[in-house]
């Protein structure tokens, strides 16, 4: 019997060691060398200190910053902490990645699409309003938003900072970036990375 235990159990510490130690620490090292930033979050800096990642989207409610799509994220209602299906809404809130899961037939998804669109007009927005203006992600943490959304709220940031609107304007242009190896995805603009571009030109 031991003939036949003895090679499992020496099979199983070495692929315990292999794939639970030496591998991960290997592509960790590997990751660290090649590509430090993403491996650490892609953490977006300012002076020094980390103010979010480039690939999670923050609740910037304020007039005077780009907005960024609608968030489905909830967290635990206050109100009753032993009850964890007692939900509120909880905007780009990191630890509770989600969609909202209603349906295109969902009248409260439709009440509040009206309600988004009416916000955007009332705001300034003209023409048309980017469906991504109005509709959230699948994940609820989306940091980028269209140029067509970015250029939409162009001119009411604008006002609200009192700049030139085509300085704005073309603040966003240049924040524009393109599909990833030029095909995968579309054009899209960071949300975090245009406030702080828009932050430096208020203060410039």
């Amino acid at each position: 019997m031991l003939t036949h235990v003895r090679p499992a159990v020496a099979l199983l510490a070495l692929f315990t060691l292999l794939t639970g130690l030496v591998y991960p620490l290997a592509i960790t090292g590997i990751a660290q060398i090649v590509m430090p930033g993403q491996a650490n979050g892609s953490l977006v800096l300012s002076g020094g200190a980390p103010v979010g990642s480039a690939l999670i989207g923050q609740n910037f409610a304020d007039p005077k910053y780009f907005r960024g799509r609608p968030s489905a994220t909830q967290t635990q209602d206050p109100t009753h902490p032993d009850d964890s299906s007692k939900t509120i809404d909880a905007p780009y809130n990191a630890a509770n990645s989600t969609g909202s899961n209603l349906g295109p037939t969902s009248q409260k998804l439709a009440d509040r699409v009206k309600a988004d669109v009416a916000a955007r007009r009332a705001a300034g927005a003209l023409g048309a309003v980017p469906a991504d203006a109005v509709t959230t992600s699948a994940s609820g943490l989306d940091p980028d938003i269209s140029p067509e959304n970015a250029m939409s709220q162009a001119d009411s940031v604008a006002k609200a900072r009192a700049l030139d609107p085509t300085k704005v304007r073309a603040l966003v242009a240049e924040h524009v970036e393109g599909p990833a190896l030029g095909f995968i995805g579309e054009r899209r603009v960071n949300v975090l990375l245009l406030n702080m571009a828009l932050d430096a030109l208020s203060s410039s």
